[in-house]
């Protein structure tokens, strides 16, 4: 079951990448999806994703989706692929830091604050605008930020999802150089789709 649908959103998103939420997941019910080729598995707390880390195959490429924090950034730095869930400027110079110390360039995605809850995290779109307009290679050599990532609002009215995800592509739109905008998760993945998304996040869906 947990196959066919991992096929079945595969179909839906086209091109996008496809990124499986793990969490809370068993190793076994991961490997189901590893073994129909599927590499891209997202964690969103640091104690988790090392010990799935350790257990798991090698090749797997490991999102940290959660939020962050910086006491934490070390245990993660050398096997993380992509950290989804840069909220600040503090957290990205720590990211560097630590970058600097294990000689790697580490992926990252902005999270910028699209939502109206008060419990997301994320830069807002104008401190986006600051860090995407400044010398930021020259600032964080040991990072690579590849693109944006923003949560819509938990809502049925859709038409409010869809106004946040514009907003966020109007960013996107202006800077070339990214290549992700990772928006989009079981809820509301076909709004994200429509509104130009090309990361996925679904967990949810696939195993419930």
């Amino acid at each position: 079951m947990i196959e066919e649908k991992i096929i079945q959103i595969k179909k839906e998103i086209s091109n996008n990448k496809l990124i499986i939420v793990s969490k809370y997941r068993t190793n076994e019910e991961i490997m189901l999806a590893y073994n129909i080729g599927h590499r891209d598995f997202g964690e969103n707390r640091v104690q988790e994703l090392i010990k799935k880390y350790n257990e798991l195959p090698k090749d797997i490429r490991w999102h940290m989706i959660g939020h962050l924090q910086k006491n934490k950034v070390k245990h993660i730095i050398p096997f993380i692929y992509l950290i989804h869930s840069v909220d600040s400027t503090k957290l990205l110079s720590v990211i560097n830091e630590k970058s600097i110390e294990h000689n790697k360039k580490t992926n990252c995605l902005i999270q910028v604050k699209i939502a109206k809850e008060e419990t997301k995290f994320g830069f807002t779109q104008e401190m986006a605008y600051n860090l995407l307009n400044s010398k930021y290679t020259e600032y964080y050599p040991n990072v690579n930020i590849c693109g944006l990532m923003g949560m819509a609002t938990a809502t049925n009215q859709n038409y409010q999802i869809e106004n946040e995800f514009d907003n966020l592509y109007k960013i996107y739109s202006k800077y070339p150089k990214l290549n992700t905008l990772c928006m989009g998760m079981s809820q509301d993945y076909k709004i994200a789709i429509e509104k130009k998304s090309n990361m996925i996040r679904i967990g949810t869906y696939i195993f419930a």
